[in-house]
């Protein structure tokens, strides 16, 4: 079968299943695991590369206004590929093509490629989005092994967390310019691994927040993961939070308890590097009761010279 995946999560989903070798053409963003990386590009992205958080936010309320895509499918390329099975999602509209551009690229393609849309809001349904690909693919029993192995550690986070004798407030930030609280699994993912979301709502999008929303909320834990942006690109960012006088008097920046983490490579995206993520932020929130798995490493304590 010859793969396209539309997605970074959906290559990783593919490739968790050991399907990797199917795969035929990903997104321009798609880096994760590393073989993917050669392979051809079938998106491109008309957000500059040297653009501000606040410029990008910009450009994402100015698409959702006039439907505009910040991603287009690069057609000549997907046609030579002639895909079998294209996994692309219709979940969020400015984080991938747009469904309609896909479905209407469909009917250009040669074979009439099967499409599966992947739209999960939960950590459940993104185990549920690994067996909707395997069934497409014929891969049914190396979906079953790989969702067994992810909540067999997530089971194993939700019963330290019970040891845990305490429970902190966390906001977990994905945006800072202007803030956003986090929304869909990540709330979860904080609740599992033995604190309590202040903000971000579970199965909910996430959403633009006040400041004064979160001066009020007093969290003793703030985890920064901005979608779509490494921990260097992140730092960038951090002025932005030491020039408010209101969100440094927060408990946690008191108890140095401010962290970074990968958004791009972990909380962005849905698929099996999720429970990466649930791994990373449950040693930061408890590391005396949560070991960090090897291999994996610890999300940044913030000093304000970071």
């Amino acid at each position: 079968m010859r793969i396209v995946s539309l997605l970074p999560s959906a290559t990783e989903i593919i490739c968790s299943m050991g399907l990797g070798d199917q795969l035929v053409g990903v997104t321009h963003e798609c880096d994760y695991p590393f073989p993917v990386r050669s392979l051809p590009k079938v998106t491109r992205t008309l957000i500059p590369t040297d653009a501000s958080s606040r410029e990008i936010d910009d450009l994402v309320r100015e698409r959702l206004r006039t439907e505009k895509a910040l991603y287009t499918l690069d057609l000549p390329v997907l046609s030579r590929l002639k895909p079998d099975l294209i996994v692309t999602q219709a979940l969020c509209d400015v984080c991938a093509v747009a469904e309609s551009e896909v479905n209407a690229a469909i009917c250009t393609l040669p074979g009439r490629p099967q499409v599966v849309n992947l739209e999960p809001t939960t950590l459940s349904e993104v185990f549920e989005c690994l067996d909707l690909v395997g069934r497409a693919a014929g891969a049914t029993k190396q979906a079953a092994d790989a969702i067994e192995q992810l909540q067999a550690r997530v089971s194993a986070v939700r019963e330290r967390a019970e040891q845990a004798t305490d429970r902190p407030r966390v906001l977990l930030l994905e945006w800072i310019d202007p803030p956003f609280s986090s929304g869909h699994w990540s709330p979860e993912l904080v609740r599992i691994a033995g604190g309590a979301e202040v903000l971000g709502q579970e199965g909910k999008p996430s959403r633009t927040i006040g400041w004064d929303e979160i001066v009020a909320a007093r969290p003793e834990v703030v985890v920064i993961a901005c979608c779509g942006f490494d921990v260097e690109r992140t730092c960038q960012d951090l002025p932005i939070l030491a020039r408010n006088q209101d969100f440094m008097n927060l408990p946690a920046v008191r108890d140095g308890r401010i962290y970074l983490m990968d958004g791009n490579a972990y909380f962005s995206r849905p698929g099996p590097r999720l429970v990466e993520s649930l791994e990373i932020l449950a040693h930061a929130l408890h590391p005396t009761v949560h070991p960090l798995p090897q291999g994996l490493e610890p999300a940044r304590q913030v000093t304000w010279d970071t």
